[in-house]
């Protein structure tokens, strides 16, 4: 797998769908490529997250039971670990690859870089970020409309 491949993988992840070209070339070139062997663990549950994780092949097991049990399975293109490209947070799962996998780390620090050398790719993202978050607040309330007895509905 070339850079061009890595960069048409990236591309394919919705998170990064509306990113500039450049901007695509410079996050594949400067991340860390990882080739993990079946077994192999990316993250475990719990441990500070600094980076969001492209999986470019093979396929990853994310679990968030720690017995494996309720594991969901990514495959490729997919990332794993998105808010740790935004925020300081920690893994709220373990992610093991399942088969030989191919991933590239893409830390924090320089998603950042990205996202203030290319403002356009910045604003789209910030964007599509507005629109799942009034898409997720939007399906809570009718999740709650549905909860609530009629006569607790809000605004009557």
């Amino acid at each position: 797998m070339g850079l061009d491949d890595d960069i048409d993988k990236l591309a394919g992840i919705p998170a990064f769908a509306g990113m500039e070209l450049e901007a695509l070339r410079v996050m594949a070139f400067s991340a860390d490529r990882l080739a993990l062997r079946a077994g192999d663990v990316l993250f475990r549950r719990d441990e500070v997250s600094d980076a969001g994780f492209a999986v470019l092949s093979g396929s990853v097991a994310v679990d968030a039971s720690g017995h494996g049990a309720t594991a969901r399975i990514v495959r490729p293109p997919a990332l794993i670990g998105e808010r740790a490209l935004l925020i300081e947070t920690r893994h709220p799962a373990a992610a093991i690859a399942r088969e030989p996998t191919v991933a590239l780390k893409i830390p924090r620090q320089l998603f950042h870089r990205v996202l203030s050398e290319f403002p356009q790719s910045a604003e789209r993202l910030r964007q599509a970020l507005s629109r799942d978050l009034r898409q997720f607040v939007g399906a809570l309330a009718a999740v709650r409309k549905g909860l609530m007895p009629e006569d607790e509905a809000p605004g009557e």
